[in-house]
């Protein structure tokens, strides 16, 4: 949101945050998972008090998350037709009301689509965080499957990566089409 509201031509604008905002979500969404597992894990180790587990991949998934779903907020956002907003602007909206009356229900079907992408990236990365010790499938995966050579047990945990991906779709989809009054 505050990436949108201090852009160009909305509320807040102020060209200098939005630039420094837009570079460290940028930066932060061009590392790699697994990177910033390892590159992180002093702070994790600060917060939860270790670097490796199950509790511990909280911490970099929070943190790879935030600027993606950012970015991809910010996209959903810019969907709502500019005349909507002046329109809501002409009949005295106050910028808190136009975000909570005009942007977000406008923006949901979009919102609820990216959420899920988001929520897809998720298990995928919680899957790869088992490569380091975060457990999960992906900790199957390696330590069953690969390490031991059990190409069963890889199969296994990919199918149901898929489905678990396959439900999360179909539930965004369904929300999707329910809240998209177009």
């Amino acid at each position: 949101m505050l990436l949108l509201i201090t852009s160009r031509g909305y509320f807040f604008e102020s060209p200098n945050f939005y630039r420094i905002l837009g570079t460290i979500v940028n930066a932060l969404r061009s590392i790699p998972f697994i990177i910033l597992m390892v590159a992180i894990s002093p702070l994790t180790k600060m917060i939860v008090g270790s670097s490796i587990g199950t509790t511990a991949v909280i911490v970099p998934l929070v943190v790879g998350t935030i600027p993606f779903t950012g970015r991809l907020v910010e996209t959903s956002l810019r969907t709502v037709p500019t005349g909507l907003i002046e329109a809501a602007t002409s009949m005295g909206a106050s910028p808190w009301q136009i975000v909570r009356k005009v942007l977000l229900p406008e923006a949901l079907p979009e919102l609820i689509q990216n959420f899920t992408i988001t929520v897809i990236v998720i298990i995928g990365c919680s899957a790869m965080a088992g490569a380091i010790g975060g457990g999960g499938l992906g900790d199957v995966a390696i330590r069953y499957g690969y390490m031991r050579f059990r190409l069963d047990m890889m199969i296994g945990t990919v199918v149901i990566l898929i489905l678990m991906v396959q439900i999360v779709q179909f539930i965004g989809d369904w929300l999707t089409r329910k809240v998209d009054h177009r």
